[in-house]
């Protein structure tokens, strides 16, 4: 386990699945956690209490709010960005709207919380981004929108690693493939397709996630920026 006692963390959306995962683990690990939520208002006050964290609520979609509120945190030594949003269908069909609110949460939001975050990160901070491997492959209908949100991030992390690498701050992309969540259970109605394309053949665990971004949060990963790290059976292998 890495250690992180010390360090000061928050997570964007840390309520439900991986992103209460990545609570659990970091504060696990000796961090002074703080998470967001959107509307689990009671997921967010069980996963408080039992993790001895604090949650606030905060709409990503909003970015003076959003930008605000990472600033009044103060110096932050892990930023860990997990809120998302999915929608999925024929293009051609989709709400427009609801294809940029979808944007605003899964491009602009990590851009602008990244940002705000670093204004004061100290030397050495670590910020990270939940993506996908839908970043990378795309291998069913319906998901263009999302997967533009992903491949977006890819390029976001890289900048951004160039941008702060002189300060040692190191920004990653973990990069899921299916995991068991309520937005994608395992015995989902997609499970088998998504099986199939997979060398593992089930849904990923929250805490396999949230193992991965604890090592990139703490001190043996200094090394390690600017990158995709896809975490997913095999999904885009």
């Amino acid at each position: 386990m890495a250690n992180l006692t010390g360090k000061k963390a928050l997570v964007l959306g840390g309520s439900r699945g991986i992103g209460a995962a990545i609570v659990t683990r970091l504060a696990a690990e000796g961090a002074d956690t703080h998470f967001t939520y959107a509307g689990s208002v009671d997921a967010a006050n069980s996963l408080a209490a039992a993790t001895g964290t604090q949650a606030s609520r905060v709409d990503n979609s909003d970015r003076d709010s959003l930008s605000a509120f990472i600033a009044a945190q103060g110096p932050l030594d892990i930023l860990v960005i997990s809120a998302g949003t999915l929608v999925m269908g024929d293009p051609l069909e989709l709400d427009a709207d609801q294809v940029d609110r979808m944007i605003d949460i899964n491009v602009r939001a990590p851009y602008h919380a990244a940002v705000a975050a670093a204004r004061q990160m100290p030397e050495g901070g670590r910020i990270i981004v939940i993506g996908s491997v839908n970043g990378d492959r795309m291998p069913m209908a319906g998901a263009a929108a999302y997967a533009l949100t992903k491949s977006a991030v890819q390029g976001m992390v890289r900048g951004l690693a160039r941008d702060l690498g002189a300060r040692g701050i190191t920004v990653n992309n973990v990069q899921p493939g299916p995991v068991d969540t309520e937005m994608n259970p395992a015995e989902g109605p997609f499970a088998e397709l998504m099986h199939s394309f997979m060398a593992i053949k089930r849904h990923g665990r929250g805490d396999e996630i949230a193992a991965f971004v604890a090592f990139l949060a703490g001190p043996e990963a200094g090394y390690i920026t600017g990158a995709q790290h896809s975490i997913d059976g095999g999904f885009g292998a």
